[in-house]
C-alpha cells in the first residue's frame, strides 16, 4: 500500500461528517482539544473583560462606576470564570489535542467520554455566563463561604447558578482526569517506558491524577450547600449543628491542589519548550518527575493554609505553616533544573523564550510572597487584603498564563501548519508584561497600607489612589496584550505563510506528522527507546508514512491503536476505539435538564433527566463489544496480540477502577465532614442519634455482601465458560441490591430525626443516600452483564463486562459496611 493510499484508508476510517453535523458527532481527541482550547480562550476574554471592569470600579474614590450589587457579581464571576472556565478547561484542551500526538498514538483512550467532557463543560459554563447576562451571577465570591452563600443571606438563585453550574462544569474536569490519566498509562507507542515519556506526559499524569483526588470535595461541598439552599438540611448552620467552616475545609481540600493542578501542566510546557529553546536536553529528568510526585504528595497538606485566620490550634497552625514553606523546595529543584538546562545549552531568544524568561521573573516573585503568606504572623496581617490578590495573581498568571502563551507560540504550527507574523507577537509580550507588573505589583503596596480585598470602593483620604489609578491603567496595558495576541494568532490562522514541518527542530513525536495533523495523526505507530525519537532518528516521520511501524493497514473500519504493559512500554493489546455518535451531546444535554431542574426548584422533574442519563448510560455500554471471539490480530513488524475485548487490563478497567478512587474519596470527604461536626460543630452530641434499627442493618449488610459475592461468581464462572451459572449468578447479584437499597431508606424513615431538624440527621441521611445510590448502581451493573450473557457478548475470552460489575459491586458492599458502622458506632459505644 502507498503512503497516499494509506492516508485515504485511514482518513475514511477516522474523520467526521463535515459541518454542523460533524460538530455534533465528532469524538476526535484532535477536533475536542480544538474546541476546548478555544471555548477557553471565549471564557478567558470574558473574565478579562470583567477584570477591567472592576479596575474601572477601583481607579478612584467613591467611584459610582457601578454598585456594590453588580460588583459582586463581576468579581465573583471573575474568579469563577478564571479559575473554573478557563484555566483547568485549557489545560485540557492542550491534553486531549497534545498527548496522543506525543505518546505515538491515534487517540485518547475514551473518546466518547472526551466530547461528553467537551458537552458538558459547554453547558455548564454557558448556565453561568447567561446568569450574568441576565443580572442573576453568583455574587458570594469565587469560594462561596458559608453563610454568606447561604440561603439567609443569598436568597435568590444567584449561589444556586455558581453551585450547579460548577458541578456540570466538574463532571468535565473528572472525566478528562480518568481520560487522560488512562491515556498516559496504557495507550502509548510500543516501547516507551515510563522512563522515556516525555516530561509532559509525566506532569499531565500527575496533574490528572491529582484532580481525580481533588475535585471531589468541593463535588461533594457544592451538593451539601445546595442540599441546604434548596430543603434547608442545616450541614453549615450552627444553630442547629452545623458549621461555616466545614464548607472551607471541604473547599481548601480541592482549592489547595487546585493551585498545583493550574500550575503543574505549565511548568510540564515549560520543561518540553525551554530544552528546544536552549538547544539541548532537559537537565534532572529523574529529579524533576520526583521533585513532580513530592509536589503532589505536599499540596494535599496544606489545604489549611488559607484558613490561619479562623481560630485553628497553634499545633495545627505550626503544621501547615511549616507544610506550607515546604512546598517550596520541589517546585525550587524544577526552577533549578531548567536554569541548569539554559546554562548547559545555546538559548534562542525567540518569542517562546521570551514569554519564559517572563515566566521566571514573575513566578518567582509570586513564590516568594507565597513563602512570606506562610507564615503565620504575616499572613494574620495580610489576610483578606490586596496583597494576597497580588500573590495569587503573581502565582497564577505568573505560573498559568506565560507558560501557556509559550506553548501557544511554539506548538501554533501544529494546529495551523502555518509561521507567524514577525514583530507583532513581540510587541504583545511587552505589553502583557508591562502591563501585569503594573497592575499586581502595586497590589502589593495597597494591601500592606491596609486595602482589604472585596471591597468596591474607598475614600479619598486612606491614602489608596493613585496605587489605584496606577493598577487600572496597568489592566488595560495588559488587556491590549492580549487583544494583539488574539490578533497575531487570527493573522497566522488566516494569513501567514505555510509553516515547514518541525520548524524548531524538536525531538518528540508530535513533530513526526504532517502539520496539521491529519485524523490519524500518524499512519503507522512507531517502536519508541528514547525521549526524543526524532534526534536518534530523523527520518522517523518518513519510515511511519511509508507503513513501517505497528498498524500500518486500515482494516475492518476499525479504529485501532495500540495499549502497552503501564511500566514497560511492552506490547500488550490492540485497542479497538469506538466512532462518532450523537450520545456524548445527548448524555450532556439530559445531564443538563437534571441540573437546570434543580435550579428553577422543580425537584420532583429531576426523576425525568435522572431515568435518561442511566438509560443513555446502559445504551453507550451496550454499543461496545463483540458476539464473537477474534483471537490474536496481526499488528505489523511481524507481531500479533489480541484486541482489548479479550484482553486483561483494558482500558475500560483501569477508567473503572479511577473513577471508583474519585468516588471512594468523595465517601472519604463524606466522612470527615460527619467526624468534623462530632468533634467541632455546636451543638453535638445530637440531641437523638440512632439507637434501634439493629435488624434493618443486619439484613442491609447481609444483601450488600451477598451481591459483593455473587457479582464476583458471575465473573469467575464466565471465565470457565459456564455461562448459565454466570447468568444465574449476575441475576441474583442485581436482586441482591435490592434489600441493601431497600433497607437503608428504610433505616433513614423509621430509626432518623427529620433531616432538617439537626446537622446529625441531615448528614446521616446523605451516608444513606450515598450507600443506596451504590446499590442501585452494583445492581444495574450486575443486571446488565446478565443481559450482555444473554446476548452473546460474553465469552470466557470476553469476561469485561463481568469483570466491570465485580468491581462496581465491591465498592457497593464495602461503602454499605462503612456508611452503616458510622450510623449505628455512636449508638454501640454509648
Amino acid at each position: 500500500m502507498t503512503a497516499l493510499r494509506r492516508h485515504l484508508a485511514l482518513t475514511a476510517i477516522w474523520r467526521a461528517p463535515k459541518g454542523w453535523r460533524g460538530t455534533l458527532v465528532s469524538v476526535n481527541h484532535s477536533d475536542i482539544g480544538k474546541r476546548f482550547i478555544l471555548a477557553a480562550f471565549a471564557f478567558f476574554a470574558i473574565g478579562g473583560v470583567l477584570a477591567m471592569l472592576i479596575r474601572a470600579q477601583l481607579a478612584t474614590p467613591d467611584s459610582a462606576f457601578v454598585g456594590p450589587a453588580v460588583y459582586n457579581q463581576l468579581f465573583t464571576m471573575h474568579g469563577s470564570i478564571m479559575m473554573f472556565l478557563f484555566a483547568i478547561p485549557m489545560f485540557e484542551g492542550l491534553a486531549l489535542y497534545l498527548l496522543p500526538k506525543m505518546l505515538g498514538s491515534r487517540d485518547m483512550a475514551f473518546p466518547r467520554l472526551s466530547a461528553y467532557g467537551w458537552w458538558c463543560y459547554l453547558f455548564g459554563g454557558t448556565i453561568l455566563i447567561a446568569a450574568l447576562a441576565l443580572g442573576v451571577a453568583p455574587d458570594g465570591g469565587w469560594f462561596m463561604y458559608t453563610p454568606l452563600s447561604s440561603k439567609a443571606y443569598t436568597p435568590g438563585i444567584n449561589a444556586d447558578v455558581w453551585l450547579l453550574g460548577i458541578t456540570f462544569v466538574e463532571i468535565s474536569a473528572i472525566a478528562a482526569a480518568i481520560e487522560i490519566s488512562v491515556s498516559i498509562l496504557k495507550i502509548r507507542a510500543p516501547g516507551m517506558r515510563l522512563d522515556t515519556m516525555p516530561l509532559f506526559a509525566w506532569y499531565l499524569l500527575i496533574t490528572a491524577l491529582m484532580m481525580i483526588v481533588a475535585f471531589p470535595p468541593l463535588i461533594l461541598g457544592s451538593i451539601l450547600l445546595e442540599v441546604e439552599r434548596a430543603f434547608g438540611w442545616p450541614f453549615f448552620d450552627p444553630s442547629r449543628g452545623g458549621s461555616p467552616l466545614l464548607w472551607q475545609h471541604l473547599f481548601w481540600l480541592f482549592g489547595h491542589p487546585e493551585v498545583y493542578i493550574i500550575f503543574l501542566p505549565a511548568a510540564g510546557v515549560v520543561s518540553t519548550v525551554l530544552p528546544v529553546m536552549a538547544r539541548t536536553g532537559i537537565l534532572g529528568y529523574g529529579w524533576i518527575v520526583a521533585a513532580l510526585l513530592a509536589l503532589a504528595f505536599l499540596s494535599f497538606g496544606l489545604w489549611v493554609h488559607h484558613m490561619f485566620t479562623t481560630g485553628i490550634p497553634h499545633l495545627a497552625l505550626g503544621f501547615f505553616s511549616a507544610a506550607s514553606a515546604l512546598v517550596a523546595v520541589p517546585t525550587a529543584l524544577q526552577i533549578f533544573a531548567w536554569i541548569g538546562t539554559l546554562w548547559n545549552g545555546r538559548p534562542e531568544l525567540k518569542l517562546p523564550m521570551l514569554y519564559l524568561v517572563g515566566f521566571f521573573l514573575v513566578f518567582v516573585l509570586g513564590g516568594l510572597t507565597g513563602v512570606m503568606l506562610a507564615m503565620v504572623p504575616f499572613d494574620a496581617q495580610a489576610h483578606d487584603s490586596h496583597f494576597v490578590v497580588a500573590h495569587l495573581h503573581y502565582v497564577l498568571v505568573g505560573g498559568f498564563i506565560f507558560p501557556m502563551l509559550a506553548g501557544a507560540y511554539y506548538w501554533l504550527p501544529h494546529f495551523t501548519g502555518r509561521s507567524r507574523v514577525p514583530r507583532l507577537g513581540e510587541a504583545a509580550f511587552w505589553l502583557i508584561l508591562i502591563g501585569f507588573n503594573l497592575t499586581f505589583f502595586m497590589m502589593h503596596l495597597t494591601g500592606l497600607l491596609g486595602m482589604p480585598r472585596r471591597i468596591y470602593t474607598y475614600p479619598a483620604e486612606m491614602g489608596w489612589t493613585a496605587l489605584n489609578l496606577l493598577s487600572s491603567v496597568g489592566s488595560f496595558i495588559m488587556a491590549f496584550g492580549f487583544a494583539l495576541f488574539a490578533l497575531d494568532v487570527g493573522l497566522q490562522i488566516f494569513l501567514s505563510r505555510r509553516s515547514r514541518r518541525n520548524p524548531w527542530r524538536a525531538g518528540t513525536l508530535e513533530w513526526a506528522m504532517p502539520i496539521p495533523a491529519p485524523t490519524y495523526n500518524i499512519a503507522s505507530q512507531p517502536h519508541v527507546t528514547d525521549r526524543e525519537p526524532l534526534v536518534i532518528d530523523p527520518g522517523l516521520a518518513l519510515h511511519l508514512a511509508r507503513g513501517e511501524g505497528y498498524l500500518a493497514e486500515a482494516r475492518h473500519g476499525w479504529r485501532e491503536t495500540m495499549a502497552v504493559d503501564s511500566v514497560s512500554g511492552a506490547i500488550d493489546h490492540v485497542v479497538i476505539l469506538p466512532g462518532n455518535t450523537r450520545l456524548p451531546i445527548v448524555t450532556a444535554a439530559v445531564t443538563g435538564g437534571f441540573f437546570l431542574s434543580v435550579l428553577f426548584g422543580y425537584y420532583w422533574l429531576t426523576l425525568v433527566p435522572f431515568a435518561g442519563v442511566v438509560a443513555l448510560g446502559w445504551c453507550w455500554a451496550w454499543k461496545l463489544g463483540a458476539r464473537e471471539d477474534v483471537g490474536v490480530v496481526s499488528i505489523g513488524c511481524g507481531k500479533t496480540a489480541p484486541i482489548h475485548r479479550e484482553a486483561a487490563g483494558a482500558p475500560g478497567w483501569w477508567g473503572s477502577i479511577f473513577l471508583l478512587v474519585a468516588d471512594g474519596v468523595l465517601l472519604a470527604s463524606l466522612l470527615f465532614g460527619y467526624a468534623f461536626l462530632w468533634v467541632v460543630a455546636p451543638g453535638w452530641p445530637p440531641p437523638q442519634i440512632i439507637n434501634d434499627g439493629h435488624a434493618i442493618g443486619i439484613v442491609t449488610a447481609l444483601a450488600a455482601m451477598a451481591g459483593l459475592l455473587l457479582a464476583r461468581r458471575a465473573e469467575r464462572k464466565a471465565s470457565t465458560d459456564e455461562l448459565s451459572s454466570a447468568s444465574g449468578a449476575a441475576l441474583l447479584a442485581a436482586i441482591a441490591q435490592i434489600p441493601a437499597l431497600v433497607g437503608m431508606i428504610a433505616i433513614g424513615i423509621t430509626s432518623l430525626p427529620t433531616p432538617a431538624s439537626h446537622a446529625y440527621a441531615a448528614i446521616t441521611w446523605v451516608l444513606l443516600a450515598y450507600g443506596a445510590l451504590h446499590a442501585a448502581l452494583a445492581g444495574l451493573c450486575a443486571a446488565f452483564g446478565r443481559a450482555r450473557i444473554a446476548a452473546r457478548y460474553v465469552s470466557p475470552a470476553r469476561v469485561l463486562e463481568l469483570s466491570l460489575a465485580r468491581l462496581f459491586g465491591d465498592f457497593a458492599g464495602m461503602a454499605t459496611l462503612v456508611v452503616l458502622a458510622c450510623l449505628f458506632g455512636p449508638g454501640v459505644a454509648q
